[in-house]
C-alpha cells in the first residue's frame, strides 16, 4: 500500500487521545500548502508509560500530494518522528493518519489539518523592519494590564502577582499592548519588539520569557493566542510592525523535552553541570582550543535553562520548523534571535536561510553582547575571509552602544570619549550592511541609560539625537521617553519596572501628558519630536553618513542624500565649545541656511556655539 500523509503541525501542540486513553502531542499541529519548507518532520509524544512506538508497528497514511517519507523510533519510545514530504499537488484538507501497533494488538488514528497558504507566498507578510523604522522594545509583563481576568492562571507553576517586588509577576499582558499602540504611534514609532510571548511555565522568574516550556503556545497570563493574534492584526492596520523574539539556544527545565527527553542527546550532555565561558572570541580566533569552542557553545547559559544540541538534526527540524510555523501562523515581521553567538553556528545559518526563503521581507538581527567590532561583526554578514561565514543579516549594535556611553561618561582623549564611538563607526567596512543594524541605548539586560549618565537631561538629548540620527535602526526601550530609571545591580528587575499608568489603580499616568512632569513631557517631546520627522526624512532613514574627526570633544557627522541633507553636532566636553564649519565644507558647501529640528529655527549656516554636553540637528537649506 503506498503510505502518503499529510501532517500538521500544532500551534498549541494539540492534544489527542489514544486508544489506552492516554495523551498524546503533536509539534507542530498543521502545516500549509505552498511552502518551500515541503519536507516536514512531525514529532509525536505520548505520556503513556508504555512502548507505545512499538518496533512492531504500522503507520499508514493515505492522502493526494503527501507522502510519508520515513518513521523515526528513537531511544524513547514515547516519542516518534515522521518524515513527510508535501508536494504541490497537495490540497488543503484533514488527513487521517493510521497506527496500527502489532505487539499491543491494538490500533488508533489522529487526524491533521493542511492548511492553505494565503496567496502571495509569504511577500505579502512578513514584512521585514529596516532603517526606516523606529523599534519600541516592551516587556508585556511590565507595560500594560490591558485583561485582569489572565493575571493568574490556574495550574501553572508560578502564581506569583506582587507588583512591590522586581522577582515577580506583575500582570501586565499583550491586551494592555495593543490598547497602547496609538500612544506608541504618536511618538513615532513604527515597529514594536516584544520579549518573548512564549509559555514559560516555570517556578519562578517568569515575567522575563525566555525559558520556553511549550514552543506553540502562547503564554495565557498574557492572553494566549488569540490576544497575540488581535495585537499584531491590530498593529497592522496602523501600518506598525511586530517583532518576535526567538530563542534557539536553550529552553527552560521543565520543557517536555527536558522533563522526557526524546533522545540523549537532543541537550547538550557533560559529565557535570558545564557552563558556557562566555568567551565569544574562540569562535573565531585562529589559534582557539577545540576545548574551549565546545565550552562556549555547548555549555549551558544557566541551570534553569538547558542547553539544545542544534547539531542534532531532529533538534535542528524541530526549532526551524517553530520558526517558519511562527512566522506564517501570526505574520511576524522581524525575528530578534537571543544569545546568538552560543548557538551552532552552521545550525543557524541553516535556520536563517530557510526564513529567508519562506518569507522574502523578513528581517532577522541577533544578539551579539560582545566587546569588539570583529567580533560583533563575525557573527552576521560581514566582509572577512573566513573559513565560518554568518548569513546572519543584522546584530544588536552593542559597539555603538558602548561609544555613545563613553562619549556621555569619559573625558575626551585620543582613544577615549566620543573617539571611542567615532572609531567604533569608522570600522563599518566589516559589515555588508551597517545600516541593518539595530542600535539603542539600553534594554531589559541593561542599566537604563538615564541612571548611566547620572539622569543628566541635557546628555539624554544628546544621546537620544544620537541614537534617531545615526546609521542603522533605532531602538527604544519602553520608558525610554518618561526618563524610567534602574541598575542592573543588584538585579536586572530594576531595569524592568512597570510603565507608570499600565495599571488602573496607578498613582500617575504617563501614557499622557498630564500624568507627567514638566521634565517628563520636555524629553517626551524631544524624542517624539525628532521620531516623527526621521519617519519622513529620507536622508535619516535611507541616506549616507559622513563623519568628521571629533576635535576637543565636538563631533559632527552628516546624514544626506539628493534630496536631503541632515547636519549633527554634539558637545562632549564639560564646557560650552564654538563649532566652526569651516572644515565640515566637504558637506555644507551650497547651504546658506539651517534649521534646528527641535525648535524649527532657522538661522545662518554658519559658525555657532554649543553648550556643555549638547548637541545639535539641523536641516541644511539653500
Amino acid at each position: 500500500m503506498k503510505k502518503i500523509l499529510l501532517l500538521c503541525l500544532a500551534a498549541s501542540a494539540t492534544v489527542f487521545a489514544l486508544a489506552q486513553n492516554e495523551t498524546t502531542k503533536i509539534y507542530p499541529s498543521h502545516w500549509w500548502t505552498g511552502m518551500k519548507w515541503n519536507k516536514v518532520q512531525l514529532m509525536i509524544h505520548s505520556e503513556n508509560d508504555k512502548n507505545v512506538w512499538a518496533d512492531k508497528s504500522v503507520v499508514s497514511i493515505n492522502y493526494p500530494g503527501v507522502k510519508l517519507l520515513k518513521v523515526n523510533k528513537p531511544e524513547n519510545r514515547k516519542y516518534v518522528f515522521l518524515d513527510l514530504e508535501i508536494s504541490t499537488a497537495a490540497k488543503p484538507g484533514k488527513i487521517k493518519i493510521d497506527f496500527n501497533f502489532i505487539d499491543l494488538k491494538d490500533k488508533f488514528s489522529l487526524n491533521y489539518e493542511l492548511k492553505a497558504r494565503p496567496a502571495g507566498n509569504g511577500t505579502q507578510y512578513a514584512l521585514g523592519v529596516t532603517s526606516k523604522d523606529l523599534v519600541y522594545l516592551i516587556m508585556p509583563d511590565r507595560f500594560s494590564n490591558g485583561d485582569e481576568s489572565n493575571d493568574k492562571v490556574p495550574g501553572m507553576l508560578d502564581q506569583s502577582l506582587k507588583r512591590d517586588t522586581v522577582y515577580m509577576r506583575h500582570g501586565g499582558d499583550l491586551k494592555g499592548v495593543e490598547n497602547k499602540l496609538d500612544y506608541l504611534k504618536s511618538m513615532g514609532v513604527t515597529a514594536v519588539w516584544l520579549n518573548p510571548v512564549l509559555e514559560n511555565d516555570m517556578k519562578d522568574r517568569t515575567e522575563h520569557g525566555y525559558a520556553f516550556t511549550d514552543h506553540y503556545t502562547i503564554d495565557p497570563r498574557l492572553g494566549g493566542d488569540a490576544a497575540y493574534l488581535s495585537l499584531i492584526n491590530a498593529a497592522h492596520k496602523k501600518g506598525m510592525k511586530i517583532i518576535q523574539d526567538a530563542v534557539y539556544n536553550h529552553v527552560g527545565i521543565n520543557h517536555i523535552t527536558v522533563l522526557d527527553p526524546p533522545m540523549k542527546n537532543w541537550l547538550h550532555q557533560w559529565d557535570s553541570f558545564t557552563q558556557t565561558s562566555y568567551k565569544d572570541q574562540v569562535m573565531f580566533d585562529p589559534y582557539a582550543s577545540n576545548r574551549e569552542k565546545k565550552i562556549m557553545s555547548d555549555g549551558w547559559f544557566v541551570r534553569s535553562m538547558p542547553d539544545l544540541d542544534q547539531q542534532n538534526p531532529f533538534v535542528a527540524n524541530f526549532l526551524i520548523q517553530h520558526a517558519l510555523w511562527a512566522v506564517q501562523e501570526f505574520g511576524i515581521d522581524g525575528w530578534r534571535i537571543d544569545t546568538y553567538a552560543y548557538n551552532d553556528l552552521p545550525f543557524m545559518n541553516r535556520c536563517n536561510a530557510a526564513l529567508e526563503a519562506d518569507f522574502p521581507r523578513i528581517t532577522m538581527f541577533g544578539e551579539t553582547w560582545v566587546h569588539g567590532v570583529i567580533n560583533q561583526s563575525y557573527f552576521c554578514q560581514n566582509n572577512y575571509y573566513v573559513p565560518f561565514k554568518s548569513n546572519l543579516q543584522a546584530v544588536t549594535d552593542f559597539q555603538t552602544l558602548w561609544g555613545i556611553t563613553d562619549a556621555m561618561t569619559k573625558d575626551f582623549g585620543w582613544n577615549d570619549g566620543v573617539n571611542k564611538l567615532y572609531t567604533n563607526l569608522a570600522q563599518d567596512f566589516v559589515y555588508k550592511d551597517p545600516m541593518r543594524n539595530v542600535i539603542f541605548l539600553d534594554n531589559h539586560d541593561l542599566s537604563r541609560f538615564y541612571s548611566v549618565i547620572g539622569e543628566d537631561v541635557t546628555k539624554y538629548k544628546s544621546s537620544m539625537d544620537w541614537l534617531l540620527t545615526c546609521r542603522g535602526i533605532p531602538q527604544l526601550y519602553y520608558g525610554n521617553e518618561i526618563l524610567m530609571t534602574g541598575l542592573t545591580n543588584p538585579n536586572d528587575g530594576y531595569v524592568r519596572q512597570d510603565f507608570p499608568g499600565g495599571w488602573k489603580n496607578d498613582s500617575s499616568n504617563k501614557f499622557t501628558a498630564a500624568g507627567r512632569s514638566v521634565k517628563e513631557n520636555d524629553v517626551w517631546n524631544y524624542i517624539a519630536g525628532l521620531a516623527n520627522f526621521r519617519k519622513t526624512s529620507s536622508a535619516l532613514t535611507t541616506g549616507k553618513m559622513m563623519q568628521f574627526i571629533p576635535e576637543d570633544g565636538v563631533y559632527p557627522y552628516f546624514r544626506y542624500d539628493d534630496k536631503q541633507s541632515i547636519f549633527v553636532v554634539m558637545n562632549t566636553a564639560k564646557e560650552k565649545k564654538n563649532v566652526s564649519v569651516k572644515r565640515l565644507e566637504e558637506r555644507m558647501k551650497g547651504f546658506t541656511k539651517m534649521k534646528n529640528i527641535h525648535t524649527g529655527e532657522i538661522t545662518a549656516a554658519g559658525d555657532f556655539s554649543l553648550e556643555a554636553k549638547a548637541s545639535a540637528v539641523f536641516e541644511l537649506m539653500r
